[in-house]
């Protein structure tokens, strides 16, 4: 038995050990960084005929062991999957890199439905029902997407169209400019409005912008205003000079410019200039009625110069294009008629200039030697009003020398009645000022003499108090004691040492000499020389 438990045992081992070679050299897939893992189980090893297979169209369901492709990428990092039952596929991220866009085609699903002028696919990634292109598009970043279910296109800045030029994908609307959008489908999603196909009526400000080129086109308008000239172009001699008359007008070129025949029926050119622009809520009707700028320019502005100044300068004469107020007049009913004809077209005209008008010689020459006459008639009044006034001018500098030198007088005038008032002020302030400091001192003697006659008075007085007090002791101390005698007693015995010996003896009438016998040999006794 033990022979056969340890067969058994060895052959566990082997199994095991056998088991995690073929895991992690068969069965191990490493995925590296910027990538995943695409999986498609391809069923039983011998009974594949009866696994059940995902439907056409769609992921296969793992939890239902069906086989297909799975929905699920795995990520970075080591897979074990048998290649026997599985199909492993590694697949890169889809990297959108800055100023880039990505919109996908989804692979799966139902075909595309009617769906009232729909021909997007709605959904994100992985709630998509049907196939076609999504509406929603991918912008900067790094993305795992499953490859049997959407296919990416990688767009930058699409621009379509010659003439009229059509911006989609990664858009860059730059400052003063707007942009006019165009939907290709419809949109009923949309905010703050559902759209529908068509040029839309509000338009995007400047900015960057990431739209799919399957559901919208960007028109980039420049909004302001743009200056257009019409001139007449001039005659010039083999070296390049441009040919001119007595006058030193220019010769112009016959049909250049804008030219037409005066009511007189002279030969008329005429240079304008017109100023004119679209503002940002004008932007999407021209985009409709002309496509772009240079179409309004070459259909509207260059034929309606062209029609309304011969239509309006036909009507005058040669004479009245050239003198002030008939002139005038012509300038003011061409802007008129340019401001109306602009208005309905949904453009906006700032100015309209006739800037320059050629008037034949014959005309011109009589009108102009007329008014050089009374041009120079009146420089002749001018001058002489410019010797009066320049007259006028040295009579007024010479009174201002004059006014400027009694200024000077007078302000030295006031200069010395400044300097002699302030010096009276200041002797005057020292003579103040020497006066108190005398009353001052005045004061301060008689303040000390006053404190030397106090402080007599105090002395005296306190010695006249003190002497009071020791008489007043005095004849207290003998009112105490009785009688003089006693006090002087006491005051005798009061002054005596305190180590004095005192010694009581008696002695009878005529007795005290003898008695003091006893008495002497306790006395101090001088010492004499020689020891005696």
């Amino acid at each position: 038995m033990r022979q056969y438990a340890s067969s058994i045992i060895f052959l566990v081992v082997v199994a095991l050990v056998g088991y995690e070679a073929f895991e992690w050299t068969v069965n191990r897939v490493y995925v590296p960084e910027g990538k995943s893992l695409q999986l498609r189980y391809k069923g039983p090893l011998v009974f594949t005929w009866l696994a059940k297979k995902a439907k056409i169209g769609k992921f296969a369901d793992e939890s239902k062991s069906e086989m297909g492709v799975l929905e699920q990428l795995r990520g970075p990092g080591r897979h074990f999957y048998c290649p026997i039952w599985w199909e492993r596929n590694l697949v890169p991220d889809l990297v959108v890199q800055t100023g880039e866009i990505a919109y996908l085609n989804s692979m799966l699903g139902e075909e595309g439905t009617d769906r009232k002028g729909q021909f997007l696919v709605p959904g994100d990634i992985g709630q998509t029902h049907e196939k076609g292109t999504l509406r929603r598009i991918l912008g900067p970043g790094r993305y795992r997407i499953n490859p049997y279910a959407y296919q990416a296109t990688l767009v930058k800045t699409e621009v379509t169209g010659k003439t009229q030029l059509k911006h989609s994908g990664w858009v860059r609307i730059p400052a003063g400019y707007v942009g006019v959008q165009t939907y290709l489908t419809d949109d009923p999603n949309a905010q703050p409005k559902p759209r529908q196909a068509g040029i839309q009526d509000d338009v995007l400000p400047p900015g960057l912008y990431a739209l799919n080129p399957k559901e919208r086109q960007i028109d980039i308008v420049s909004i302001g205003f743009n200056a257009k000239e019409i001139s007449t172009e001039k005659q010039k001699d083999e070296n390049g000079r441009i040919v001119v008359d007595e006058s030193g007008e220019g010769l112009p070129i016959l049909d250049t410019g804008i030219s037409f025949p005066s009511s007189d029926g002279f030969k008329i050119h005429m240079d304008f200039s017109v100023v004119w622009g679209v503002l940002p809520d004008q932007c999407p009707d021209m985009i409709r009625r002309f496509g772009n700028l240079e179409a309004v320019e070459q259909k509207i502005i260059v034929p309606q110069s062209e029609s309304i100044c011969r239509n309006n300068g036909s009507r005058m004469g040669a004479v009245e294009l050239l003198v002030g107020d008939t002139r005038q007049k012509f300038q003011e009913d061409v802007d008129k008629a340019f401001q109306k004809v602009l208005k309905e077209k949904n453009l906006t005209l700032l100015y309209g200039l006739v800037r320059h008008i050629y008037i034949p010689k014959d005309v011109r020459e009589p009108i102009q030697k007329g008014y050089i006459a009374d041009e120079l008639t009146l420089t002749r009044e001018q001058e002489t009003k410019t010797a009066k006034t320049e007259a006028n001018l040295r009579e007024a500098e010479q009174k201002v020398l004059l006014e400027a030198a009694k200024i000077i007088e007078e302000t030295k005038k006031l200069v010395a009645n400044v300097k002699a008032t302030g010096q009276q002020t200041a002797e005057q302030m020292q003579a103040d000022t020497e006066r108190k400091v005398a009353a001052v001192d005045r004061q301060a003697a008689e303040i000390d003499a006053q404190r030397v006659v106090t402080l007599g008075e105090a002395d005296s007085m306190a010695k006249k108090l003190q002497q009071q007090s020791r008489a007043e002791l005095f004849g207290l101390a003998v009112k105490a004691f009785g009688e003089p005698s006693a006090y002087t007693q006491w005051e005798f015995a009061e002054g005596l040492p305190e180590n004095i010996d005192l010694k009581m003896i008696y002695a009878g009438a005529g007795t005290l000499w003898t008695d003091l016998k006893g008495v002497v040999p306790t006395l101090p006794l001088p010492v004499r020389s020689g020891g005696k």
